[in-house]
């Protein structure tokens, strides 16, 4: 199967990071991490850049200037392994809510799909630590999306994925401007488009112990917009 290129996005993760990448390397030997960082104020980024001392060949980092959202982080770190010729590339937040554990069988996965999507609302998937307010939103935000679109997918608002390279080529990533839930939708949506082959597999998702979270009303406003948006572009 080749090299695994792991995005991971941050802005304020430096309490989460080192473990993080710790963890990730320590899967498999064909893992790699490209970090991709907003200028964080509280030193991630020279954190990140350590790593990649401390781990070279196996860390990338890619500074951007400023916190732009994290559509805009994701578009520029895949965009980035496909120009590097990652042939299988995930995407992971850098908090732990997302388990390494499970990105093996994520990969695993993708021997037989184009597009891997961890979920936490199929048979065997869940949520831990979550307040109940943040369950919710997540909840009744993937069960719209999935009814709005019409789509086979339980959990439209999960970042946790694994893409063979040219699905990820064929949704077009440049022309994407959405951030956060709706990046997700948004990227999912296209796949679904272009006929790839999407499998689902559970994962348990753990709520941040460390930092703070990002979710604003805005993004969720944004995501519950978008839907009505892709449901009439897509007819």
């Amino acid at each position: 199967m080749g090299s695994v290129v792991i995005v991971v996005p941050t802005y304020n993760e430096r309490e989460n990071l080192e473990s993080l990448a710790e963890q990730v390397l320590a899967l498999d030997a064909r893992y790699q991490l490209l970090i991709v960082d907003d200028n964080s104020p509280d030193g991630t980024g020279v954190l990140a850049d350590e790593l990649a001392a401390r781990f070279p060949g196996r860390v990338g980092v890619q500074h951007r200037p400023a916190k732009a959202g994290l559509g805009r982080a994701y578009v520029d770190g895949l965009s980035r392994a496909l120009r590097e010729g990652a042939p299988i590339i995930a995407q992971m937040d850098a908090d732990h809510s997302h388990q390494p554990a499970d990105l093996h069988r994520l990969v695993a996965a993708a021997a037989e799909a184009d597009l891997v999507l961890g979920s936490r609302y199929i048979e065997g998937g869940t949520s831990i630590g979550w307040p109940w307010h943040r369950r919710l939103i997540s909840r009744c935000g993937g069960l719209y999306a999935k009814t709005v679109l019409g789509v086979p997918i339980h959990d439209m608002t999960g970042g946790f994925k694994v893409w063979r390279r040219d699905a990820l080529a064929a949704i077009d990533l440049p022309s994407i401007r959405s951030d956060g839930y709706c990046f997700q939708i948004e990227t999912t949506w296209r796949a679904l488009r272009a006929d790839v082959r999407v499998r689902q597999v559970p994962i348990t998702f753990i709520d941040r112990v460390a930092g703070k979270s990002k979710l604003s009303r805005r993004v969720v406003i944004e995501a519950a917009l978008l839907v009505w948006r892709l449901r009439l572009r897509g007819g």
